[in-house]
């Protein structure tokens, strides 16, 4: 007889531990409201019905655990998570919430504030994860690319100049998305090396560690909410 093949449970690390200064609001964008919830609720949301009985694990800033912990309250918000501080870094983040993580399970990282990917998409993800190590969402490039260099003038303005030679190559350029997903005993391992300035997400942490990438198709409006038009952009979606 063929034994089946045990089916991994399933984690997300939600990474909301981020200040967010470029939104210039009174509090990080992730407590934001959008379509009248917090923007991470929305968010936590998605992976609920795309995943129902998912692990949550919601990484927060030190100072707004207890901020979120009265918002789930109040509003109500019934999920239970696991609420983890945020390190330095995002890397040093997904480190601390990765011990709440056990080997032999599928562990998403999906970023706070991208509210607005579908519960489709993640379903169809984490389906396909249970054979693919590493799976990274991903766009093409639909912009002209220019490769340039930013130059202080003597006045102290900057400017940007074009590299001589430098041509950037659109047809093989695509734009990396979250939720990235793992079989959780990589990602742990990946993330016992040490830091390096290079890691920008959790695929080039495990890349640097000597695994291979999988990819699969993103979604467009899968935005990360960072500025002010991001958010009249996500609601106007909504």
């Amino acid at each position: 007889n063929i034994v089946p093949k045990m089916e991994r449970k399933r984690y997300v690390i939600i990474m909301a531990a981020g200040s967010g200064t470029r939104m210039g609001a009174d509090r990080p964008k992730q407590f934001l409201e959008l379509g009248g919830k917090a923007i991470i609720q929305q968010t936590i949301e998605v992976f609920m019905e795309a995943s129902p009985g998912i692990t949550v694990i919601t990484v927060l800033p030190e100072a707004f655990i207890s901020h979120w912990r009265d918002y789930c309250y109040k509003k109500p918000f019934t999920c239970p998570q696991i609420l983890v501080k945020g390190g330095i870094t995002r890397f040093h983040s997904v480190r601390n919430a990765l011990e709440r993580v056990p080997e032999g399970a599928l562990v998403a990282v999906h970023d706070g504030v991208r509210p607005l990917i579908t519960p489709k998409l993640v379903a169809d993800m984490f389906d396909m994860a249970q054979n693919i190590p590493a799976l990274i969402p991903v766009t093409p490039c639909v912009d002209t690319m220019k490769v340039l260099s930013k130059r202080k003038k003597e006045d102290g303005t900057e400017v940007l100049e074009t590299i001589p030679g430098a041509v950037a190559d659109r047809s093989v350029l695509y734009g990396a998305q979250t939720p990235q997903i793992f079989h959780s005993e990589i990602l742990k391992a990946a993330y016992s090396q040490a830091y390096d300035t290079a890691f920008t997400d959790d695929a080039s942490v495990v890349e640097k560690y000597g695994k291979s990438l999988s990819y699969t198709m993103g979604e467009r409006l899968n935005i990360k909410i960072t500025t002010q038009d991001d958010l009249v952009l996500a609601n106007a979606v909504m």
